[in-house]
């Protein structure tokens, strides 16, 4: 497994734009497709994004298709979302998601095997 600890959340008002990082432990980085969720109170955790392991295809939320892109940089072992025309809709706590898996681009929580702690986002009206 790989620790992951996430940056960059704060508050912003509507409009703006967020970068989050996460950071990943370890030399197998390359190896993990990697996946930012997000859970609102109240709600459930829920899919954002996501990016294969050579960062060569990515696939996002239809909510957040648009304005947030997901990147990695494999030698500086951190994955990133770029957060752009943020909503108030798009207040939670993002979690950034390692997942050692044959599937490219998983999007469900059940196929990913380490978590980070989370970043809270929160963008206001």
């Amino acid at each position: 497994q790989v620790q992951l600890v996430e940056s960059g959340g704060g508050l912003v008002q509507a409009g703006d734009s967020l970068r989050l990082s996460c950071a990943a432990s370890g030399r197998t980085f390359s190896r993990y497709a990697m996946g930012w969720f997000r859970q609102a109170p109240g709600k459930e955790r829920e899919f954002v994004a996501t990016i294969s392991a050579s960062g060569d295809s990515t696939t996002s939320a239809d909510s957040v298709k648009g304005r947030f892109t997901i990147s990695r940089d494999n030698a500086k072992n951190t994955v990133y979302l770029q957060m752009n025309s943020l909503k108030p809709d798009d207040t939670a706590n993002y979690y950034c998601a390692a997942a050692l898996t044959a599937y490219t681009l998983p999007r469900f929580k059940r196929q990913y095997d380490s978590w980070g702690q989370g970043t809270q986002v929160t963008v206001s009206s």
